[in-house]
């Protein structure tokens, strides 16, 4: 009796596709049946390829890449160069346009309030805790170092805040 199995992909264990490395015994056998692969032995899960920062200005990451970044070793310079900056950042609620000016400033960079949106989906904010982060798009607006005065950033979340409407047509209460 001959079985056939209907295999589905899914996305669970996503981040370890094709890091798998097996002991391969023969260089000229590109296939093997089930119970002959089973004995071949596994050799290690290799290390993800990193993947570049593609720079501040060009960030625009959906939540569950903002997840991915955050726990993903592929991600290591991305949490690097986050955690060394502060500032504005702008997320927009892709069902609706509606949008969100945000700030991490003093001892809060933008990894740690970023990564507080990829634990929980709304990141403490009272008017995003019933929405679906799902539909969340991420991106930094300006970023400052670490010294900058809180003025300074407050004036610049001020400024975006009124420039793209977010109180009045958004999801900013203040």
């Amino acid at each position: 009796m001959r079985r056939t199995f209907d295999l589905v992909e899914s996305a669970r264990m996503a981040d370890l596709r094709n890091r798998l490395v097996i002991g391969w015994r023969s260089p000229r056998t590109w296939r093997l049946n089930g119970p002959t692969a089973a004995g071949y032995p596994v050799m290690e899960i290799a290390d993800a390829q990193p993947v570049p920062f593609p720079g501040f200005d060009r960030l625009i990451l959906d939540h569950a890449q903002l997840q991915a970044v955050m726990r993903e070793h592929r991600y290591a310079s991305w949490r690097t160069a986050l955690s060394s900056v502060i500032g504005v950042y702008l997320i927009t609620d892709t069902r609706d346009g509606r949008r969100y000016v945000g700030k991490a400033d003093g001892a809060e960079n933008i990894r740690q309030r970023w990564n507080a949106y990829a634990t929980n989906g709304h990141g403490d904010n009272r008017d995003s805790k019933c929405l679906d982060p799902k539909s969340f798009r991420f991106s930094l607006l300006r970023v400052f170092d670490p010294s900058t005065p809180t003025p300074v950033i407050n004036a610049a979340e001020s400024h975006f805040k009124v420039a793209l409407d977010t109180r009045g047509h958004g999801l900013n209460p203040n």
